[in-house]
């Protein structure tokens, strides 16, 4: 048995369509879609994901404004700089990348940018919604998940769906999610006992662990026909990977992500979907 791979970079391509014909639309109206992106510090990695994102909203009609400051800027700097950006009515999306310093509190940050401006989804206010089942706004990663099950048509309801993550990022937003889409939910983390137990009789499993040094997925953890979705990434063995190996699992699972080329490529498409709602939700236009 051989499952299918579920290409995120095709369903990527067909949110940003989207995305691009309401950017158009909304420009007529004389809306220009806005994304600030701050970047904090020196880390490659941060600095990559920023530029792809701005790649990625330059591709569809979203206007980008680029802030990267300094590793040593205060936590009073960086508020000030939420501040002039919720009142800066020609941004209609806030992105601060993350981790931040150390010397810098992410929740006040983060729980500073006006909800309507969170393309991420991740202040209070639009977490709590999203948990009240009434969001606009929501967590691109988790949405982007939701958005891979619905292209290929993947019914969730009554399934039996195992996550292993309960960050604020990814775990606790899609529980919400899953549970409206009438599936029944397990959190699993590090502390979870006989992690194989839960996996094992789970209908879909959602994997975000991303340390390979502590966590494999592996084929005889999962019962024929799973569905396997694995948000990680890290590097294994010189290589970009997840928390499984996709051309093991694919042998047993009947659907499954790859890493790269699975959650990731969604991911941005979602951040780019959330700028053009909050735009034209900005002017009154709908989403």
């Amino acid at each position: 048995m051989s499952g299918t791979k579920i290409d995120g970079l095709a369903v990527a391509q067909a949110v940003k369509e989207r995305v691009k014909k309401a950017a158009s639309e909304i420009k007529s109206q004389g809306v220009n879609p806005c994304l600030a992106t701050v970047l904090v510090g020196d880390s490659q990695a941060s600095a990559t994901y920023v530029k792809n994102k701005q790649k990625a909203c330059a591709e569809v009609g979203i206007t980008t404004k680029d802030h990267h400051l300094q590793d040593s800027i205060s936590q009073k700097e960086l508020n000030s700089l939420v501040d002039s950006l919720n009142n800066d009515k020609t941004v209609h999306g806030i992105l601060v990348q993350l981790p931040l310093p150390d010397q810098i509190n992410e929740f006040e940050v983060v729980s500073r940018i006006l909800p309507t401006k969170d393309v991420d989804g991740l202040t209070p206010h639009n977490a709590g919604l999203l948990a009240m089942g009434k969001a606009v706004l929501k967590a691109c990663t988790p949405s982007g998940i939701m958005e891979l099950f619905d292209y290929y048509k993947i019914d969730l309801a009554g399934k039996n769906i195992v996550m292993i993550n309960r960050s604020n990022l990814i775990g606790k937003p899609l529980y919400h999610m899953l549970l409206e889409k009438n599936a029944t939910v397990t959190t699993c983390h590090s502390k979870t006992k006989n992690l194989a137990d839960f996996t094992k009789s789970a209908d879909v499993i959602i994997t975000a662990v991303g340390d390979r040094t502590k966590f494999t997925l592996k084929q005889d953890m999962i019962k024929n026909g799973a569905i396997v979705i694995d948000v990680a990434i890290t590097r294994h063995n010189g290589k970009l990977a997840g928390d499984c190996d996709y051309d093991d699992i694919i042998k047993k699972a009947s659907f499954a992500t790859p890493v790269p080329g699975g959650v990731g490529p969604i991911t941005v498409a979602m951040l780019l979907k959330n700028t053009v709602t909050a735009a034209s939700l900005s002017k009154g236009l709908g989403s």
